[in-house]
């Protein structure tokens, strides 16, 4: 059974088309115009082995906000589909990693109920090439929105904001990646004692 989702989202704003395969072998084909956001797009893809389309056409002449904003909002609603009823995944996924003198710690819950904690070092450089560091999390917001899970992620330390931000990603890859694999012992059970997730 094939665990692809597809959403194309169009506005005033912003043309995203997103496509990700959750059994995929980490393949990447990403644009949208904001290079360090394109770097961490690539990371989830290629540390989760999602392969992973995403194709966005924003109004970067304003600023990189909507255009990063409704990226992640298609990726989260991608992902969803992607998942599909959820019988026989792990659910829970979490993962810890460094990248130099950073790390990040996050826990994922697949629980169909969104809901973020997220927690970074304070005064991070504001800007990492064209991207806005407080983006990180409304990135996060956006896609828990969509893809309806529970995501905290912790950064207990950095001083790089480029290792700040792309530890988070690379965690979240690996995080996704568990809760969403199949476990062989739990085939055909949805693991919820509700019956839904």
């Amino acid at each position: 059974m094939s665990r692809v989702g597809r959403v194309e989202r169009t506005t005033k704003e912003t043309s995203v088309v997103v496509e990700i395969d959750l059994d995929g072998t980490g393949k990447v084909d990403v644009t949208t115009g904001v290079g360090f956001y394109d770097h961490m797009l690539d990371q989830l893809g290629r540390h989760g082995l999602f392969d992973l389309t995403v194709k966005t056409d924003g109004d970067l002449h304003i600023d990189t906000h909507h255009t990063i904003e409704d990226t992640a909002l298609a990726l989260g609603a991608a992902f969803k589909q992607a998942l599909g009823d959820k019988v026989g995944i792990y659910r829970f996924g979490n993962c810890t990693v460094p990248l130099d003198e950073s790390l990040a710690q996050v826990t994922v819950d697949l629980s169909g109920r969104p809901y973020l904690v997220h927690s970074e070092p304070e005064n991070m450089a504001p800007m990492i090439g064209s991207y806005d560091t407080t983006m990180t999390r409304h990135i996060f917001e956006s896609f828990v929105a969509q893809a309806q899970i529970a995501l905290h992620i912790h950064v207990p330390y950095g001083r790089n904001a480029h290792h700040i931000v792309e530890c988070q990603f690379k965690a979240l890859a690996r995080a996704l990646r568990y809760a969403s694999e199949r476990d062989p012992r739990a085939a055909g059970i949805l693991p919820s004692t509700k019956g839904a997730l």
